[in-house]
């Protein structure tokens, strides 16, 4: 992301100039003529008050929202043109009731639309009530790749909110009494997605991506993002539940259209066609998806409704989002009256929802609308398990340290796979190992302790191997893996774990074996060569959900104390710090200078010791 310097000189930029594009961000979409039915629109005023906390540099230049030569230097004209553009929020319908006292030259010109969707959390399950609950869009970004969807969340009030729908009345922007109903996002909610969103990014996990975030006085703030399609599922699905079959060819017009102009999906093929490309490309992304969520062990909270993922399956509001330290594969999020689906489900409602689309599709072909029980055995869920297992093994032999190039080669080697299946299952077996103290309370919700730390084995393994280790023997191997939250009982060494612990570790040796075959190298290289990869990928300190919120209230001491500039130096070092893919340091090597305010690197070392300190945390 590089460096930012705060500057109130122009550096002899022109806003008209250098800014001129952000003015093509202002309110108009072209979901607004192809789905009419599909949003609800506002008009919108300015507000006052706030300030530019952080601008995505990075992410601007690859929009072409500003020049990919720009520095990364906040100027007074750029965080003017930020506040002008974002710094919104909408004139909703308690305004109107009520006839709120707005000055004339603080309304804008053009409305902005919030979109209608599925939400489990609504009385109307069928999203005619449901949708943006405090976001707008800003507009449809055209930029030299493709185009981008900008959207502003904590921008007022919607008549699309929970607390709208359940109690039946309009709600004041700002009304602290209705908590989410009140339309506002706050600094911390905003800085920790902005966070979690480039660790996600870097790291190969699709994601929006936070553009901006403005913050005000109060601890309130607008979060812009970006992605370059914002639809969800649950937008496609409010048509479906409500067997509205124009509506739903409306929107799914719109969306192929939109996947053929930004490149991603072929020219030329007819509609029935890409209704099947649809469904195809929604199999693999949300079956290799939920692979890399249960890999990484992110909690993304999937449902029936579609409303938590983005239709490429990229992860979408980060309320609810958290990466694990280790498989704490019973941890549910309290959302007041329901708790969320765990790790292990996830797959379930990935699958649910590929079978949706099934059904989706044959109402599109067919004109009549089955019921979902029917597409049970379809040929897409047979698909989605094939690519979710080859998904699962691929993701295994990265964390294992090999490069993709070799992964190809070596899964469709048939002594590999056999061994990689071995291995698979003695992971397996100590990955999802969960602590005797069972199920508790936590802030959020509820949990339980896994006992082995995987990443460690992965780690520690080539290492001793190199050093003239055969195999490393059951004690040691569980003093490796084990986590803090085991107890001396949790660890017996009864014999079925014994036999996990030879198992793994012979089939380990032979993949080793088994990649010296075939590509030539010695054992001893292979082994170099994965001891150095995982080192990175499996490193000791990786950021948990636990740790995101003690390291956005670090960040935001240093916003107050140091201001923004600073601030975001911070901001990337941390995120450099959390990057775990070999293959990026390769191609860009690092990027982020070093921190030169002293009290700032004081605070920057002690968001390192959170990360530590949390690292088996949820």
């Amino acid at each position: 992301m590089g460096n930012i310097t705060l500057s109130t000189t122009n550096h002899r930029e022109s806003r008209r100039v250098r800014y001129s594009r952000f003015a093509e961000i202002n309110g108009e979409h072209p979901f607004k003529i192809a789905v009419p039915d599909g949003f609800t629109d506002y008009h919108v005023r300015t507000r006052h008050g706030g300030t530019v906390c952080y601008f995505n540099f990075n992410l601007a230049r690859a929009m072409g929202l500003i020049p990919k030569d720009h520095e990364a230097v906040l100027t007074k004209t750029l965080a003017d043109t930020i506040l002008g553009t974002f710094s919104l929020v909408i004139i909703n319908e308690y305004d109107i009731q009520y006839n709120t006292r707005i000055p004339k030259e603080d309304i804008r010109p053009n409305k902005y639309m919030a979109t209608r969707y599925l939400q489990l959390q609504h009385p109307d399950r069928t999203g005619r009530t449901s949708g943006d609950g405090r976001s707008i869009w800003n507009g449809c970004f055209q930029g030299p790749d493709g185009s981008w969807d900008i959207s502003s969340c904590g921008t007022g009030a919607t008549a699309l909110s929970p607390a709208t729908a359940i109690e039946g009345r309009f709600f004041k922007t700002g009304d602290k009494a209705v908590s989410y109903g009140c339309g506002r996002a706050d600094l911390k909610e905003g800085l920790g997605a902005a966070l979690n969103s480039e660790i996600f990014f870097r790291n190969g996990i699709p994601t929006e991506r936070t553009l901006a975030i403005i913050g005000f006085r109060d601890g309130t703030s607008i979060n812009v993002r970006a992605a370059g399609n914002l639809l969800r599922p649950a937008h496609i699905f409010r048509y479906l539940k409500q067997g509205d079959l124009s509506g739903l060819r409306q929107i799914i017009n719109y969306y192929c259209q939109r996947q053929i102009d930004n490149g991603i999906w072929p020219a030329g093929l007819n509609p029935r066609a890409y209704h099947h490309h649809l469904l195809h490309q929604v199999t693999a992304d949300f079956a290799r998806t939920s692979a890399l969520y249960e890999s990484e062990y992110v909690f993304c909270w999937m449902d029936w409704d579609g409303d938590n993922i983005l239709m490429d399956a990229g992860v979408i509001d980060y309320g609810s989002v958290r990466q694990f330290g280790l498989f704490h594969r019973q941890y549910r999020y309290n959302d007041v009256d329901r708790m969320s689906t765990t790790l292990l489900e996830q797959k379930k409602k990935a699958r649910y929802i590929v079978q949706t689309f099934a059904q989706l599709v044959d109402f599109l072909d067919c004109g009549k609308k089955r019921n979902i029980h029917h597409f049970r055995g379809h040929a897409s869920l047979r698909e989605f398990e094939r690519i979710y297992q080859e998904s699962r093994a691929q993701f295994l032999l990265y964390r294992i340290g090999y490069a993709w190039d070799r992964i190809t080669a070596l899964q469709t080697n048939p002594d590999v796979a056999a061994q990689l299946q071995v291995l698979q299952k003695a992971y397996t077996y100590f990955e999802r190992c969960q602590a005797s103290a069972g199920v508790y309370e936590v802030t959020d919700g509820i949990t339980s302790d896994a006992l082995f730390c995987m990443r460690d084995i992965l780690r520690e393994l080539p290492v001793l191997y190199l050093q003239g280790t055969d195999m490393v023997d059951y004690p040691s191997f569980i003093e490796i893996l084990k986590s803090d939250y085991a107890q001396a009982h949790d660890l017996r060494l009864h014999p079925y774990r014994r036999q996990s612990i030879r198992r793994f570790q012979r089939a380990y040796r032979a993949l080793v074996n088994a990649t010296a075959r075939i590509t030539g190298d010695s054992e001893p290289a292979v082994l170099e060569q994965l001891s150095e990869r995982s080192n990175l990928i499996n490193r000791y300190e990786r950021v948990t959900g636990d740790a995101i919120i003690q390291v956005t209230l670090k960040m935001i001491r240093i916003y107050r104390e140091y201001g923004a500039g600073e601030m975001q130096r911070v901001f990337n070092n941390f995120i450099e710090h959390q990057i775990l893919q070999p293959e990026y340091f390769t191609k860009l090597g690092k990027q982020s200078p070093g921190l030169r305010n002293l009290k700032a690197k004081k605070v920057f070392h002690a968001m390192l010791k959170v990360v530590k300190d949390s690292r088996e945390g949820i």
